[in-house]
């Protein structure tokens, strides 16, 4: 079997325990899978010899018993769906005017066991001309005796410069094994006393605590940051003298 083959059975093994109930009609992952893989081949348009733009962005319309057991996984299903059309935009050499995006939608009208998926083409948001987020009132402030650190896989890096790129790059400056994260993925920005992620155009997006970072999002003591498969932990830890964290 070919590697969308092994990515529908790792996204059965992972999440179908959610779907599965009393033995009524219920929606399956995989199921969405493929119905995702179609609405992208259904909702091409070919612009030139060896250009063809395909569906980016999928909202997924459940009824409210299959909603509630998607909701379960959130990120975690989303990102695996986005797994599968990406490999299918590369196996299909589909060009993709954006991040993927998959999001799970309530929808009283849809019965048990059946879903809809709206598929369309959005382009990437222009980070460099768009407005910087509003700063909280009254921010926290990282406290001069403290060190921020990011907690990656069991290991401890210390951030000692105001800009720090993490991806799949051997050049990144945190570099991570994972097939799911772009060369260059994410950033670590430092401003003073306060810590942004800055989404560096990755092919399947950044999240801050499950939330897709839209420019920049603000880190917090505790904050998570998922990239691919990878979860980062944003950490202020008390700085020891003399040394490094």
């Amino acid at each position: 079997m070919g590697v969308v083959d092994n990515v529908e059975r790792g996204l059965e093994k992972l999440v179908t325990s959610v779907f599965r109930g009393s033995g009524s009609a219920e929606v399956q992952p995989v199921e969405i899978a493929s119905q995702l893989r179609n609405e992208m081949d259904n909702r091409t348009l070919t612009l030139s010899e060896g250009r063809t733009l395909a569906p980016n962005s999928f909202k997924v319309r459940l009824g409210t018993t299959d909603f509630e057991r998607a909701r379960q996984w959130g990120a975690t299903l989303a990102e695996e769906l986005c797994d599968v059309a990406v490999k299918h935009a590369r196996s299909q050499q589909y060009t993709l005017q954006g991040p993927v995006s998959v999001s799970f939608n309530r929808d009283e009208s849809i019965k048990a066991g059946r879903f809809t998926i709206d598929a369309t083409m959005e382009k990437k948001a222009d980070t460099a001309t768009a407005a910087p987020p509003k700063a909280p009132a009254a921010p926290p402030r990282q406290p001069a005796n403290q060190q921020a650190v990011l907690d990656i896989n069991g290991q401890r890096y210390a951030l000692n410069a105001d800009s720090v790129v993490l991806g799949r790059s051997a050049d990144a400056d945190i570099p991570i094994d994972d097939p799911g994260a772009s060369r260059r993925h994410v950033e670590i920005v430092r401003e003073g006393n306060r810590a942004w992620a800055v989404d560096l155009g990755s092919t399947n997006g950044s999240y801050v605590n499950g939330q897709r970072v839209q420019g920049r999002e603000e880190l917090f003591d505790g904050s998570i940051v998922a990239m691919g498969r990878t979860r980062i932990t944003y950490r202020l830890v008390p700085q020891r003298t003399g040394g490094s964290a």
